[in-house]
């Protein structure tokens, strides 16, 4: 019986969380859990666990994902039933493939339990579909810094190529070069792009634009939170969107 959960906390918002998650977050004896997630969610946990933060934000780390993975097979190795609780989904930018494998290393079971992504949340809180018959047929999910903090390395030319959406996550503070990288490789400086900060949160705010005009735009009025940055036709219609919009939960 599997008794180490690797569980996606979502986006934010606590009415979010799976009914999987939250049960459990409810039955867990330790809770290893990321600084982005919310407290609300955290405080579903069952009273008696035991909470330890183990977040990376910013390259402010509180454990090295070495130490994350060597508390994960501790905890599981003394018989305590954990929860891994990370933002979003685990599968998507979660560093879930070294915690995987560091379990399987020690024979240990484990389960996914999948989360909303901040695509999906932004999505809606945009009323925006990602993908629409005959403007974007595809959606790509990407990073927006490389493994030492930098510019990842992506094929931009290709990417601009696809004529779908680009989700961009973690790339607030890459987004100047991410945007140059883009409009050299051919994207029309007009492309329509948007920055959504904390997604599915009561403070969730838009900023539309295009990608020339994001990066100034961003710099100007920056985010604190967690931010995500869609780029493409399918977002021709954010212009509606009013600027700087707060979205009530």
């Amino acid at each position: 019986m599997s008794r180490v959960f690797l569980v996606g906390a979502g986006p934010g918002d606590p009415e979010l969380l799976t009914l999987k998650a939250a049960r459990l977050l409810a039955s867990a004896e330790v809770v290893l859990h990321d600084s982005l997630v919310d407290p609300r969610i955290i405080a579903l946990a069952n009273p008696s666990a035991r909470i330890i933060d183990v977040g990376k934000r910013c390259g402010r780390h509180s454990a090295t994902q070495s130490e994350i993975c060597d508390l994960l097979v501790a905890e599981a190795l003394a018989g305590h039933i954990v929860v891994r609780l990370k933002g979003g989904d685990p599968m998507i930018f979660g560093r879930a493939t070294e915690e995987m494998d560091a379990l399987r290393a020690n024979n240990i079971d484990f389960e996914i339990i999948p989360g909303i992504t901040a695509a999906s949340a932004a999505a809606a809180g945009t009323k925006i579909s990602l993908t629409q018959r005959n403007i974007a047929r595809s959606l790509h999910i990407i990073t927006g810094h490389g493994a030492d903090g930098g510019l990842p390395n992506h094929d931009f030319c290709a990417l601009t190529k696809t004529g779908g959406t680009l989700a961009i996550y973690m790339g607030g503070e890459t987004l100047p070069g991410l945007a140059a990288h883009f409009i050299e490789s051919g994207m029309e400086p007009s492309m329509p792009a948007l920055l959504i900060e904390n997604a599915s949160l009561a403070n969730e705010r838009h900023l539309p634009a295009t990608i020339a005009t994001l990066p100034g735009l961003h710099a100007t009025h920056a985010a604190t939170g967690p931010v995500l940055i869609l780029i493409g036709e399918a977002l021709r219609e954010s212009a509606t969107i009013p600027h700087l919009e707060t979205v009530t939960a």
